[in-house]
């Protein structure tokens, strides 16, 4: 196999891996309940504390690994996010919950997208969009696969010896993935004809991009949008039961977001090699903003589960354009930074997102709150990417 296309296997597999284990810390909520009695306010709270530290550490791995190299920046995260898991099979007090989600599990969570999509885009400048959707597919499957798992491990060994084994597991796959994760080096890269600077690492340095009006206009719009790509999934299969679904009925709405968002990943993969990413991302919010509103009126499982399927589109897509969008407009020189960047600004705002669902539906029974406000950012957010420069730098 051709290193560039291992690049892409070890960045799809790091993406299976530390997705799959975030998801599946739902797995052990009923655990922590039983034996400890904590809230289900602390045990969220703890999810979104991770989800904010992996945006803010993740400014420190991408220019780290802008410098020395993406494998072994991903190997250390890798070290320290399944430490965190192994870990995490000691607890007993809340604080020590609190503690790893914002140091270890942070940390590991800090690399996973920034550095490996940050590669995927170095080696590949033809065909970036579709190999960066490539990686992410490992992000879905790891959703769709990987809590199943975990859960099974619980149920047959409890919860401890169950966080011991996905720790240790997931520490050793992420070392081996990282094994293959390295910079292109000179001819490694073939030119693209919509961008040739940005195959040969050209660009922006990172306070040149912080002085452009494009670079604050996509913080802008990453805080806007990524909120929903959190707080819907986490709240969906409640807004389903709510409804009147049974359980295993609503779990099926996340599954089908997951299946919608591989399709969603390969679609806008191949849509932004053909027309940019700045019209991918254009059709992704649209795709998104149809898909909220529609979440505010589907009040029964066969327009929820159409409206769902849009969504799950637009999020695996949106997921996918980040990457080839900062490599078209500030080129690669300093892409890790400035991704990572882009990545707090989602994510700080992301982690209030579930809380304050929670709070809304607190107040007035129901998720027509949550659902109209995650719609007006989202609208907010579309009309800034019609504002973007159609040219590339």
């Amino acid at each position: 196999m051709q290193p560039r296309y291992r690049v892409v296997a070890g960045a799809a597999a790091t993406q299976f891996v530390v997705i799959g284990l975030l998801f599946s810390y739902g797995m052990f909520i009923p655990a922590f309940e039983a034996e400890f009695g904590w809230s289900r306010t602390l045990l969220s709270a703890c999810s979104s504390l991770a989800f904010f530290m992996m945006g803010a550490l993740a400014l420190i791995a991408g220019p780290v690994a802008d410098r020395i190299g993406p494998g072994r920046v991903l190997a250390v995260a890798g070290v320290l996010y399944g430490a965190g898991w192994v870990l995490l099979s000691r607890i007993g007090a809340p604080w020590q919950l609190v503690a790893i989600a914002a140091g270890l599990l942070g940390a590991g969570l800090a690399a996973h997208d920034v550095v490996t999509l940050g590669t995927v885009a170095r080696w590949f400048a033809a065909r970036r969009g579709m190999m960066t959707a490539l990686a992410k597919v490992g992000t879905a499957l790891g959703q769709m696969l990987v809590p199943p798992l975990s859960a099974l491990l619980i149920l047959w060994l409890g919860w401890r010896p169950a966080a011991v084994v996905l720790g240790i597991a997931a520490g050793a796959l992420l070392v081996l993935a990282a094994l293959v994760m390295r910079k292109p080096g000179e001819g490694e890269v073939t030119v693209s004809p919509r961008n040739p600077a940005a195959a040969a690492g050209a660009g922006m340095s990172y306070g040149q991009a912080r002085a452009s009006r494009t670079f604050w206009t996509l913080c802008a719009i990453q805080a806007l949008f990524f909120p929903a790509l959190v707080t819907v999934p986490f709240h969906l299969g409640l807004h389903g039961i709510d409804l009147g679904l049974s359980a295993p009925h609503a779990a099926l709405l996340l599954s089908e977001i997951g299946l919608a968002s591989i399709l969603g990943r390969l679609m806008v993969g191949q849509v932004i090699d053909r027309i940019g990413g700045r019209n991918a991302y254009l059709l992704c919010m649209t795709c998104l903003l149809l898909s909220l509103i529609g979440l505010t009126w589907a009040a029964a499982p066969g327009p929820l589960f159409a409206v769902v399927g849009v969504y799950g589109t637009a999020h695996g897509g949106l997921f996918v354009v980040i990457s080839p969008i900062v490599a078209e407009y500030f080129g690669l020189r300093a892409h890790g930074a400035i991704f990572a960047s882009l990545v707090f600004c989602g994510t700080s705002m992301a982690s209030f997102g579930p809380i304050l669902a929670g709070a809304a539906f607190d107040l007035w029974g129901g998720y027509f709150g949550a659902f109209l406000g995650l719609s007006l950012a989202v609208a907010a957010a579309l009309c800034l990417i019609v504002t973007l420069p159609k040219s590339v730098r």
